[in-house]
């Protein structure tokens, strides 16, 4: 039987769902439907296919820790996790993939999926993988069209070749997202379907065809894989080579100009949730079209979207409407709008506001903290460092800390003492100490930490020694 290897991307930032989904911590690791994220949801709808619980993930760096526990969570074992230093698009990710697929003298078929889907019909899913495999095996390279359920503008089309009768069907061509009226023509014909992003194809097939047309993106990814270092359970690929890497999706580098891309039809339940739009039409939703989740009143409203979990959200009259309520930021726009998200994060980042990239709640490889109050000269945190974990030794130039210790008990390293706080204990930190904070317990040491000082960066922080390789 052919080797399969899953292919897990994920880079993406996902900003047309701000605010709920940012640059630190994007979609992909969100509970957005059900009780697991997306990333997870991907590697879960895998089991029964070989291959399943050992893929290959491409993530950005800052994510490395997020990934690797999410997929602890649900049993997942990657075979290795590659670290991209900066995003170089879908073709370089799948480049280094494939190469890394293969360095062990095989040459699989790797299945590549988006890590921020939502595919309903997951048996139907695994029965069109396991239907693509021949094909696949025998060269081609396989793209999966979701057969399409209305004239939607937000999606690239495939126009596959007439073959009556076959499941993998030639590609005629790849066309840009359409205007409306061209969207129902494709819809009305029958010969067009939506560009999911999933592929089936030989490692070595793939990395042949891009070669053609790329050969300066093979030779760099080979060089960054090459190059790179291993880092705990990590693949740290080469910041330099990368880098130098030319930056282009699988669709324009390879799909659009090979002869051997194929098309295999599905009919799974698929969306992108590409927007908030697009999470509104999968969700549960009341009889009035309504989709709310937290504590959420609404009062002759319909079709509206409402995500509020932190305090009450109160609609009224609303149709057509989305509202995400966040610790630090509240999004308003009709659904018509919500392509523009993106807009608002653009002006966000030219702005500098840190409301871009960050939550308030920031997720930290020994735990996570939360910016809880803050002013001129000083800033107050809630901080959560997991069982058996610790933060690094470490000192600042610019502020002093004073810790207080909520539940859990803390070893604390203060210069040259080292001792226990334990509940409702504190210690002070003074400006320029080295200091280090620790979880020896079994249960989630939780804290507050109150910093003073003329500066209160996350940048003013001079790390000595650090055991997840900050």
């Amino acid at each position: 039987m052919t080797t399969l290897v899953p292919v897990l991307l994920s880079g993406g930032s996902g900003t047309r769902l701000w605010p709920l989904s940012r640059e630190a911590y994007p979609k992909q690791f969100i509970p957005l439907i059900g009780e697991y994220s997306l990333l997870q949801q991907t590697a879960l709808r895998l089991r029964g296919l070989p291959g399943a619980d050992t893929p290959l993930v491409v993530a950005n760096e800052e994510h490395r820790f997020v990934v690797a526990e999410q997929l602890r969570q649900v049993g997942a074992n990657p075979a290795a996790i590659l670290l991209e230093p900066m995003g170089r698009n879908t073709a370089p990710a799948i480049a280094v993939a494939a190469l890394q697929a293969m360095a062990a003298g095989e040459d699989p078929v790797l299945l590549v999926l988006p890590s921020d889907h939502v595919i309903r019909d997951e048996a139907g899913f695994r029965a069109a993988v396991l239907a693509a495999l021949p094909a696949a095996g025998q060269g081609a390279l396989i793209t999966f069209g979701i057969v399409p359920t209305a004239p939607e503008t937000g999606y690239g089309y495939i126009k596959a070749a007439p073959a009556a009768g076959q499941d993998v069907r030639a590609v005629e061509r790849f066309v840009e997202k359409p205007d409306l009226a061209t969207a129902e023509a494709y819809l009305a014909s029958g010969e067009y379907f939506w560009n999911s992003g999933m592929f089936a194809f030989r490692a070595s097939r793939y990395l042949e065809e891009l070669g053609k047309t790329h050969p300066a993106m093979v030779e760099r990814a080979r060089e960054a894989l090459a190059r790179g270092k291993r880092d705990s359970d990590f693949l740290r690929l080469d910041r330099e080579s990368f880098a130098a890497c030319p930056s282009d999706s699988i669709d324009y580098a390879v799909m659009e100009k090979t002869q051997a891309a194929r098309v295999l039809p599905i009919d799974v339940g698929w969306n992108d949730v590409g927007s908030w739009s697009a999470l509104w039409e999968v969700a549960e939703q009341d009889g009035d079209g309504n989709a709310h989740r937290g504590d959420v009143l609404a009062q002759d409203c319909r079709n509206t979207l409402a995500l509020g979990d932190k305090r009450l959200v109160a609609l009224l009259g609303l149709e057509d409407v989305v509202v995400v309520d966040t610790d630090d930021a509240v999004l308003v726009a009709h659904k018509d709008r919500v392509q523009q998200v993106k807009d608002i994060v653009s002006r966000l980042k030219q702005a500098e506001r840190t409301q871009a990239t960050w939550h308030r709640k920031v997720y930290r490889p020994w735990g996570s903290y939360d910016s809880v109050d803050n002013g001129t000269r000083f800033q107050v945190k809630r901080i959560v460092v997991k069982p058996g974990a610790a933060l690094s030794l470490q000192m600042h130039h610019h502020r002093a800390e004073h810790w207080i210790v909520v539940s859990g008990t803390a070893r604390v390293t203060c210069d040259d003492k080292v001792f226990t706080l334990s509940e409702n204990q504190s210690t002070y930190i003074p400006l320029g100490s080295r200091h280090r904070l620790e979880n020896p317990g079994k249960m989630p040491l939780e804290l507050i930490e109150v910093q003073s000082g003329s500066y209160l960066g996350e940048d003013d922080i001079v790390r000595f020694e650090d055991q997840y390789g900050r």
